[in-house]
């Protein structure tokens, strides 16, 4: 009995780019892995253009292609998430749709995992995006791989595949908000690497801004790490500290030069300004820690489900 690999793409807003993908992946399997069967799980993220039309056309023309069609949007993270754990295969690999994550890769990821490997990631160690955003991206990994409490993957965005027994626990994880890069480097088996140069997307603009990377990059930092926490702790006793012994020093030379020693308000409003700049920053990120708490103790469902096309009743 052939192995089935489940191919999990999640989609939105990508009309032009999906008819391509399948043809990239088609490809690959019928040129060197024919020896297994497969399945290409498209789970579209509410898109507003014509992707789901495309998407339903090629599944009534082959069975393989399935389809989860979400109610509305539930963020970049959530939807591919459930989309691998609705999968079937003994294997899932999860790629994007713009092309970005190279398809011809499947075959190296298929080799390693089956010289045992349970997970199989692939890493970017060029791009051809923007080098502003490539760098941007690197001080982040760089940056939250230091201070988190689990050894995060650089330049790891969930392209790879994952052996079944990892998607089970994926599934039993019960997260209403999952990290994916960060559940592979804490709870993951042990994983082979495989490095690649990320091409450009072939049609549209990316759904990424600011907004979407700040998101995520606070789901990974809340999620990973007690520094900041720790620092603001740590700022307190420290600023405190200096406080007493300036109060001391002050009033050693007051008492010493008391006409000779006026205090001023500029001292003043500089040290009042200073602090408060400290408290907002700290609260700020103590607001984070509680958005990411709250989110977790509401325990709503990853995605709430539309319509499925070509899944077994």
């Amino acid at each position: 009995m052939k192995k089935k690999i489940s191919v999990v793409v999640p989609t939105y807003n990508e009309y032009e780019n999906v008819e391509l993908l399948v043809n990239e992946v088609n490809k690959v399997f019928e040129d060197g892995l024919n020896d297994y069967d497969y399945e290409i799980i498209f789970i579209d993220n509410y898109s507003l253009d014509k992707t789901r039309d495309k998407i339903i056309e090629m599944a009534v023309k082959d069975k393989r292609i399935k389809a989860i069609f979400n109610a509305k949007n539930f963020g970049q993270l959530n939807s591919p998430y459930h989309g691998m754990t609705q999968a079937t295969g003994d294997c899932v690999i999860l790629m994007v749709a713009d092309l970005q994550d190279p398809p011809e890769k499947i075959k190296e990821f298929v080799a390693e995992w089956e010289k045992g490997y349970k997970i199989v990631v692939g890493i970017k160690t060029k791009s051809k995006e923007s080098k502003i955003m490539y760098f941007l991206r690197t001080m982040f990994y760089k940056t939250i791989k230091k201070i988190s409490n689990v050894e995060h993957i650089e330049h790891f965005t969930g392209f790879g595949l994952y052996d079944k027994d990892f998607i089970k626990i994926l599934g039993s994880l019960n997260d209403p908000q999952p990290y994916l890069r960060g559940i592979v480097a804490e709870l993951g088996f042990t994983r082979k690497e495989i490095s690649y140069t990320q091409p450009q997307r072939k049609f549209g603009k990316t759904k990424n801004n600011f907004f979407t990377l700040y998101d995520i990059g606070m789901l990974g930092i809340t999620s990973y790490s007690k520094v900041v926490l720790r620092t603001a702790t740590i700022f307190g006793f420290i600023i405190a500290g200096l406080s007493i012994l300036v109060s001391i020093i002050y009033l050693i030379l007051k008492l010493l030069y008391w006409n000779m020693f006026p205090a001023g308000t500029a001292p003043i409003i500089i040290g009042m300004f200073f602090l408060g700049g400290i408290q907002l920053f700290f609260i700020g990120f103590l607001g984070e820690y509680i958005m990411n708490i709250n989110t977790r103790v509401m325990n709503r469902p990853l995605v709430v489900e539309e319509e499925r096309i070509n899944f077994d009743k």
